[in-house]
């Protein structure tokens, strides 16, 4: 795993460590490699505009975020962030996080699949916002500097990201249709990720 990405760095310390350890067994390469590039996107989104955020928080919550993707914590009635919620309020538990802090990281990880979030409002929502649409769909992948998006790829590979993601959600959408992956497909997300610039070099 390499730390460092353009002069940006991933959190040190238990959480994160954690983190990383279940994103790694329960994900793919491609989905794991996925979450730390989400990370790394919203970080770099911050420096660039100089907002301060919690490292910490938005590490943890990034490598849960797709969680609710992989088979184990799959839910068949609610949809994958709000899974993925879930299974962030239960890992937090696990490492003594007071209970503000948890829902913190579960409410992150479903406000990724909602209406864009104000950065005053609420600084890690808005960051794995950014970083989950940069790396899924290419959206707003112009304002990154094309040097700092090909050190992250050349670091995190994407390892054919975009077709992999596209039948996860493909299966999300189809067994639950009112949910948020559903209208990733409706409104073209999946032709986007498929000709993500990124997946294409």
């Amino acid at each position: 795993m390499l730390n460092e990405v353009a002069g940006l760095r991933v959190p040190t310390g238990q959480a994160a460590e954690a983190a990383r350890l279940v994103c790694t067994e329960y994900a793919d390469d491609a989905l794991y490699h996925h979450s730390v590039r989400s990370y790394f996107f919203g970080a770099a989104w911050a420096r660039a505009r100089g907002l301060d955020f919690d490292s910490e928080l938005l590490y943890v919550s990034a490598l849960l975020h797709d969680m609710g993707l992989t088979a184990p914590f799959d839910s068949h009635t609610i949809a994958f962030e709000e899974a993925g919620g879930h299974l962030a309020r239960v890992f937090t538990a696990g490492l003594g996080w007071p209970t503000e802090r948890r829902d913190r990281a579960a409410e992150i990880i479903v406000l990724h699949m909602r209406d864009e979030v104000a950065p005053e409002a609420d600084v890690e929502s808005r960051l794995l916002q950014e970083g989950t649409s940069a790396d899924v769909t290419g959206t707003g992948l112009e304002e990154y500097d094309p040097e700092f998006a090909r050190a992250l790829v050349t670091a995190y590979p994407r390892l054919g990201f975009g077709a992999s993601f596209v039948r996860l959600f493909r299966d999300q959408a189809e067994r639950k249709p009112d949910c948020a992956a559903a209208g990733f497909f409706r409104r073209g997300g999946a032709e986007r990720t498929l000709a993500h610039p990124l997946e294409q070099s």
